[in-house]
């Protein structure tokens, strides 16, 4: 049986070479169905079956709740905060950070994100995490499978034609999706900032390349320029009316309201505060935000859009993912089964992942997450994570 006394790098290899035998009695499947005293066989990093016992198992994890690995659409995976707790994004003009420190600090934002439950990550997005993907792909450092946008494009970036050719040069560099900025921070108010056109532009250009475009906007003339274009999904989405949403549903855009984002640079103000926009005007923004996110997450449920779930995960908030499902629960009004198939198998559609990752099924890939106690009873549950396998390899032990 599975003990804590292993170790883990060590078991994680043995395990891949050979079948696993998982034990469950509760399993969350990642699209709103329980299946009970169910065995899973892991092979070559793939489930290739559930049903009745049958085998001694390898791991036992009756008494939890298993559920597929967890899925954040939205962080940042280099950014933290440096030795004298301030807020940085990489080394730099007046950075108190070397390089080699700043890669450090993003190893490890990727190493607790995993040990936390979340096995896939999309960080939106930073050159520097083309080397940080390509050690997590190699299992060099632990971390969630990461997908990046290398970038982003904002009103400043170009005309038109100007777009398109970064577009394309994201993809030539391996770009995963397109990250642009169609409208200002919530600190700045949210409003519309890129024009039709260089939106119009950019979602085309990466649709022609078979690239995603996620969009960052707040207010409603933004975020519908965008869903006109074709964009993949609209990110935060904090001021967006009724007519918007009904043309997010229409055009099968994904939405990612966002809740951590601002509780975090709320509870770490002192390390933000003076930085940029970062400043007493933006954090007042921010905090009146708070009741705008759950007002607007409630009516896309109504509006049955289809929600991710991201947490805009920047510096203090890796690791600590898992209190987006607990926001979107007791302040959005998601059932507990709601915010978890956001971070699963919607999730996984989000990023055309869907037939690979996001649910418990034969055929999928081997992530999942393990934790003390059911969330679908109290959703603070999930910061209990017990387990953490990912492509068939544990990295957080079980019993």
């Amino acid at each position: 049986m599975f003990t804590k006394a292993l170790s883990l790098p060590l078991f994680a290899v043995v395990l891949s070479a050979q079948p696993v035998i998982i034990k469950t009695s509760t399993i969350i499947d990642g699209k709103g169905k329980i299946l009970t005293n169910q065995q899973l066989t892991i092979e070559n990093g793939k489930i290739t079956r559930i049903g009745p016992a049958k085998d001694k198992p390898t791991i036992d994890l009756t008494g939890m709740t298993v559920m597929p690995g967890w899925i954040d659409t939205h962080v940042h995976a280099t950014w933290y905060f440096n030795k004298e707790g301030r807020y940085e994004t990489g080394p730099g003009r007046g950075s108190k950070t070397t390089p080699a420190e700043a890669v450090q600090f993003a190893e490890d934002n990727m190493r607790v994100t995993l040990m936390g439950g979340f096995t896939t990550v999309q960080s939106v997005g930073s050159p520097d995490d083309k080397d940080l993907r390509a050690k997590i792909a190699a299992d060099k450092i632990p971390g969630p499978r990461l997908l990046t946008s290398l970038g982003s494009l904002n009103e400043n970036s170009g005309d038109p034609a100007t777009l398109r050719e970064k577009v394309r040069k994201f993809k030539a560099d391996g770009a995963d999706l397109i990250k642009l900025f169609a409208t200002a921070s919530i600190r700045d108010g949210g409003k519309m900032t890129m024009t039709v056109d260089q939106i119009n532009a950019i979602c085309d250009e990466a649709k022609k390349v078979g690239l995603r475009a996620i969009v960052h906007a707040h207010a409603s003339d933004g975020a519908a320029a965008s869903i006109n274009a074709g964009c993949t999904s609209i990110e935060h989405g904090t001021f967006l009316d009724d007519k918007t949403l009904d043309l997010l549903v229409s055009h099968g855009t994904f939405f990612d309201p966002n809740f951590l984002v601002l509780h975090n640079y709320l509870d770490n103000k002192p390390k933000f505060l003076g930085i940029g926009n970062y400043n007493e005007e933006g954090f007042a923004y921010m905090e009146k935000g708070l009741p705008e996110v759950a007002a607007v997450l409630k009516r896309a449920r109504r509006h049955n859009a289809k929600i991710a779930l991201g947490t805009d995960g920047v510096a203090g908030a890796h690791g600590r993912n898992a209190e987006e499902f607990i926001y979107r629960v007791k302040e959005g009004g998601d059932k507990p089964m709601e915010a978890i198939t956001s971070g699963t198998s919607v999730s996984a559609a989000s990023l055309g992942l869907s037939t690979q990752i996001g649910s418990i099924a034969e055929g999928m890939e081997a992530d999942l997450v393990a934790t003390n106690g059911n969330p679908l009873d109290d959703i603070t549950n999930v910061r209990k994570v017990a387990f953490v396998m990912k492509h068939g390899k544990v990295y957080k032990g079980g019993k």
